[in-house]
């Protein structure tokens, strides 16, 4: 079975006649909670058949970049509608909105910051707004998020802090803890950036945990994937220790590959498939 799955997304991933028709935007939303910011860049995959069945909703997934980059990075790097049309072909991964939000320009934090309240936006106005302006499905069991490097570090710490809110947590390459980044070192905004993740530290969070709080941290889908030649291999190595001592279920892959595209393209592959197939069936 698994041999014939492998093929099945072999053909669809390589024969363009068996593509769907999906499309991505390059957008801007209204902006009042980022200080100086009056629009704010995204990415939107709708797939195919949004426009023309006006009564169909679809679960969401929120796609969270990584630090430097940028919310297009998911098309322009990743192939997102590529790998999304050719799953959906294939009967791998449901149809469902993705929604990339930006979160490097200007400042390159997911969290808040004193002069910078980037999770108030997310929350309180990036998913408000995904959410009424397009069609998707209510409520935690439909909605996902996942991300790389600084964006998977994010969406981890977005489901340790809104457990109630996320069906999947897909964490690839996360950036967990401050590490030395040569391409931080001659950037003044590095040290406040690497003090807000520290703060922001899953890991610890996990550790320390109440019983209320594992309670709730145990309706999450928890997947952790990583490279084993990735420079933060043993931070999430650590973060599935600390899941383990609070018996959090989880999903671990470890597979051969860096901190790159290399490593983030089939993640992303794998992270549709497994938010798909966590979704509530179609008939329950």
């Amino acid at each position: 079975m698994k041999h014939l799955i492998t093929l099945c997304l072999m053909a669809c991933l390589c024969c363009p006649a068996l593509r769907a028709g999906g499309q991505v935007f390059f957008k801007t939303m209204p902006c009042k909670l980022l200080q100086g910011i009056t629009e704010r860049e995204y990415t939107l995959y709708l797939p195919e058949g949004y426009d023309t069945d006006t009564t169909q909703t679809y679960p969401v997934l929120y796609l969270l970049h990584g630090g430097n980059c940028a919310n297009s990075d998911w098309e322009t790097q990743g192939g997102l509608s590529h790998l999304a049309d050719s799953l959906i072909a294939c009967g791998a991964m449901e149809k469902m909105i993705i929604a990339c939000p930006e979160a490097n320009k200007n400042n390159m934090i997911w969290f808040n910051a004193g002069h910078w309240k980037y999770e108030d936006f997310f929350f309180q106005e990036f998913m408000p707004y995904i959410e009424s302006a397009y069609r998707v499905k209510k409520g935690k069991a439909y909605r996902s998020v996942a991300g790389y490097s600084m964006g998977g570090g994010a969406s981890v710490v977005y489901g340790v802090r809104h457990p109630d809110l996320f069906n999947v947590v897909y964490g690839m390459s996360s950036y967990l803890r401050s590490q030395y980044l040569e391409f931080l070192k001659d950037d003044p905004s590095a040290p406040w950036r690497q003090q807000l993740v520290d703060d922001h530290n899953p890991i610890l969070t996990f550790s320390n945990g109440s019983d209320a709080d594992v309670k709730a941290w145990r309706t999450v889908r928890w997947f952790i994937d990583c490279g084993d030649k990735d420079f933060t291999y043993d931070a999430n190595i650590d973060l599935i220790a600390a899941l383990r001592q609070k018996q959090i279920p989880y999903e671990l892959r470890i597979k051969a590959g860096g901190h790159d595209w290399n490593y983030w393209h089939p993640a992303l592959r794998d992270a549709l498939i497994y938010v798909s197939s966590q979704l509530p069936r179609q008939h329950e």
